[in-house]
């Protein structure tokens, strides 16, 4: 599913116009965006939590050359799927 589809599927859901679900997915993607920036997680009861690590800087090698580069340390977004998700999965 692409996020065109996800915009149909929620359209015909909500029973709105593909419009404005796809202005609503734009808006909560752009909430979930602007919290993790600011290091907050969202938690989205049943479905799952976002959160931001932080992973360590470490030494990496160069596939092509072979030569030790160093990877600096970085922020990553996370997702831990809920309950609900995991289940709905299995």
């Amino acid at each position: 599913m692409n996020k065109s589809d996800l915009i149909d599927y929620i359209a015909t859901d909500a029973l709105i116009t593909k419009s404005e679900a796809g202005r609503a997915l734009d808006a909560a993607i752009h909430a979930i965006r602007h919290a993790l920036q600011k290091g907050n997680d969202v938690h989205l009861n049943g479905f799952g939590t976002f959160s931001v690590a932080t992973r360590a800087g470490r030494t990496g090698r160069n596939p092509r050359t072979g030569e030790t580069v160093t990877i600096a340390a970085a922020r990553v977004p996370k997702f831990k799927p809920g309950k609900h998700l995991k289940d709905a999965v299995n």
